[in-house]
């Protein structure tokens, strides 16, 4: 061949570390360990026992690569003859387990290549998959007697998960559903996490739960530095409301839902920076039958033996069936209902509310658990109970006071 063919990854360097070796003075070594740390350049003056450096090393090797961070590459082609080369075409592609991409600057070829002279290119590739990577970089070009020459090279890397991202759901006793995102670290170097957000879907606003206010001003609960350790795990919270056009809309948010997706974004070593976003996060919504009752407002503390108001919202559930609506309050050892038990609601029709102020009391100290409402729908003579539907604080005056 007349043309010599050169890959390379472009890596940033790393901080050079060294694992400090030290003893007691009263040891046969004395104080000569300590003063050869002191004496090497590689340490930090006056922290000679920390595994800190001053100094960067380049890249040993190819190194890891790790999903949503970018892959770059230094190619080069070498005309090592003493020969005028014709009509070079360098490609690069990178064939993935489901796809082959073509990395190449330019599709053009170079019309001749004179002798110790190069053609460079480098390129740049956002890795998106798991797995197997073949980088396969062919060239071909034409001789002075006009031979055509073709060979290629093929450079094979893994390509690993960075992140273990696991997801939980909490339903709270109105629309409002929680989401814990749980983020570990399972590469061998700390991580900067710069971001990470819930992009909500269509259904819902969302509200992020990972800071606290301290004196007026926002602040991380996971602290000023965000650094995640190799195998540390970190919890992330958020709140999602469904918007007000799906909330009043009885029946719509059921089944499997959309909520949407995480976007990570971390950097490392030097400032090498990688993004991650989840697939469409889904969960089962709770299924709450044809008549759904749902408190609307509530005191957290109450009085003992003090009466006490709350609004309740009912709901019909059914898309094609009216229903008309008896209200029933049966009393339980603690929580006693005021007002007439049985009175009529009148019609609700489908996917429309009605809200409904009711006063109760409560005998007994302590958390006390809301229950004993019950509604039947005369059409299909069909009785819905609902028990432990909140909990409220019952203290007596005094302690209030």
């Amino acid at each position: 061949y007349f043309l010599i063919f050169a890959v390379m990854r472009l890596t940033k360097p790393t901080l050079f570390t060294n694992i400090p070796v030290t003893c007691e003075e009263r040891d046969l070594p004395g104080n000569l360990f300590n003063q050869l740390m002191k004496d090497d350049p590689s340490t930090v003056k006056g922290a000679e026992t920390l595994m800190l450096g001053e100094m960067l090393t380049l890249p040993q090797n190819f190194g890891n690569i790790f999903l949503g961070e970018t892959f770059s590459s230094y190619i080069s082609v070498h005309n090592d003859s003493n020969q005028v080369v014709k009509d070079i075409l360098v490609k690069a592609d990178l064939q993935t387990s489901s796809q082959r991409l073509n990395l190449s600057a330019s599709s053009a070829a170079v019309a001749e290549l004179k002798p110790d002279c190069c053609i460079d290119d480098v390129i740049h590739h956002e890795v998106k998959e798991i797995g197997t990577h073949i980088l396969v970089c062919a060239v071909s070009y034409t001789t002075q007697t006009g031979e055509k020459m073709y060979f290629r090279k093929f450079f094979k890397f893994q390509v690993l998960k960075p992140l273990d991202v696991k997801t939980k759901f909490y339903n709270a006793e109105t629309d409002e559903v929680f989401l814990e995102a749980q983020i570990q670290n399972i590469t061998t170097s700390p991580m900067f996490m710069e971001k990470v957000s819930l992009e909500p879907s269509m259904m819902y606003n969302v509200a992020e739960l990972n800071t606290v206010d301290i004196t007026g001003e926002s602040e991380s609960t996971f602290g000023s530095r965000t650094y995640l350790q190799p195998m540390d795990t970190r919890q992330y919270l958020y709140c999602l409301k469904p918007k007000q056009e799906f909330a009043e809309k009885a029946g719509v948010i059921k089944g499997v839902t959309v909520i949407g997706k995480l976007d990570i974004v971390w950097k490392t070593n030097l400032g090498e920076r990688g993004r991650l976003q989840t697939s469409q996060l889904q969960r089962m919504a709770p299924g709450y039958g044809d008549v759904r009752l749902s408190l609307e407002t509530i005191p957290d503390t109450v009085n003992l033996e003090e009466p006490f108001d709350i609004i309740c919202k009912i709901t019909n559930c059914s898309s094609e069936r009216t229903m008309d609506l008896v209200l029933e309050m049966c009393n339980t050892n603690s929580i006693h209902w005021c007002g007439v038990s049985g009175r009529q609601l009148g019609k609700l029709h489908p996917s429309s509310s009605l809200h409904l102020a009711l006063t109760l009391l409560s005998s007994v100290q302590g958390l006390q658990s809301v229950s004993g409402l019950r509604l039947t729908d005369t059409f299909l003579k069909r009785t819905y109970e609902y028990d432990d539907i909140a909990q409220v604080c019952v203290v007596s005056s005094e302690v209030k006071q």
